[in-house]
């Protein structure tokens, strides 16, 4: 029997194809080398006080420069390469975080406030990207959960909406006449989502304080979804009865939903899911990859919210 190899998919597949062909009016000075990019994600970096958590993998964890190198984050730019290289100017202290809608008790709280109040917690989760790659990042933060706590959700609250900073005289990505995205970035989760123990406000990684191509200051991690639901630089979130419209659903529907869980058995439109490129690892023929498991591993603890769902329309 022939062995199964899991398809090449290009990088003009992985951007959407609109966006792709005018990446290069996103870029600015030449690409930096790894290491380069590196240093400047470590320039500002603070060490970070964390207690141990059980939310831990035992795989190894993705190399540091991987994990400050190779991002998605256009509101720096559209290649990977882009946010480290370009985010040297945005300014991520001081911050504030604004909580409105559906709760008895609205604020704008100051992060290092946050930061004091609500233990930092270390944990280390898989990260599966929609595009078929993959990490393991040892990420600090607290529970969503606490903040939630902190502000009271009405009863007929369902949903939480995020929004990410704009800041085009600090992020090359929001600057120009064509824009790859509307901004702000938004996403978007269910109430029982936002509240389940896995998911982290993540205010650091590897011990440290969030690099700005990371989402500095404080971003949104659930760990079984797809990455872009972890929305980056986040300065307001919005308890809401209606489900939000988020970014990449607005912009391509076909291929982007509201859930983004990961399910191996569902294909994005251009390539298969069923496997991964762990980054940071090689194998004998090239990238190592593995098979993607539904939940992106996490099934015992979350399969339970979507019980009678159908997750093949419900993506």
């Amino acid at each position: 029997m022939p062995s199964y190899r899991p398809p090449k998919i290009a990088s003009s597949e992985i951007t959407p194809r609109q966006i792709y062909m005018r990446r290069r009016e996103f870029l600015g000075a030449a690409t930096l080398g790894a290491m380069a990019l590196y240093g400047a994600g470590k320039a500002s970096a603070a060490a970070l006080s964390a207690v141990e958590s059980k939310y831990k993998v035992d795989e190894k964890p993705t190399p540091l420069k991987d994990v400050t190198t190779y991002n998605n984050f256009y509101e720096f730019g559209l290649d990977k390469g882009d946010p480290a290289a370009n985010s040297g100017d945005f300014k991520p202290r001081p911050w504030t975080v604004k909580v409105d809608g559906m709760v008895n008790k609205p604020g704008t709280f100051d992060l290092e406030a946050l930061m004091k109040e609500f233990p930092i917690e270390e944990r280390t989760y898989r990260m599966r990207c929609v595009e078929a790659w993959s990490m393991v990042i040892p990420w600090d933060g607290f529970p969503l959960a606490s903040l939630l706590g902190k502000v009271e959700p009405l009863g007929s609250a369902k949903y939480v909406a995020f929004e990410t900073v704009v800041r085009p005289d600090e992020m090359a990505g929001q600057k120009g006449f064509f824009q790859s995205l509307d901004w702000p970035y938004v996403e978007g989760l269910r109430l029982d989502e936002a509240r389940h123990p896995l998911t982290l406000l993540a205010v650091g990684l590897y011990g440290e304080t969030l690099p700005n191509q990371n989402g500095a200051p404080i971003r949104l991690v659930v760990p079984w979804k797809y990455g872009f639901k972890g929305i980056k630089s986040i300065v307001r979130i919005t308890l809401t009865d209606q489900q939000p419209k988020n970014t990449w659903q607005v912009t391509n529907p076909q291929e982007y939903g509201f859930y983004a869980n990961v399910n191996p058995a569902v294909d994005h439109p251009r390539w298969s899911q069923a496997s991964e490129r762990r980054i940071g690892e090689s194998g004998f023929f090239g990238a190592s990859r593995r098979p993607t498991l539904p939940f992106n591993g996490y099934a015992d603890e979350v399969a339970s919210l979507y019980a009678g769902m159908d997750l093949k329309a419900n993506f």
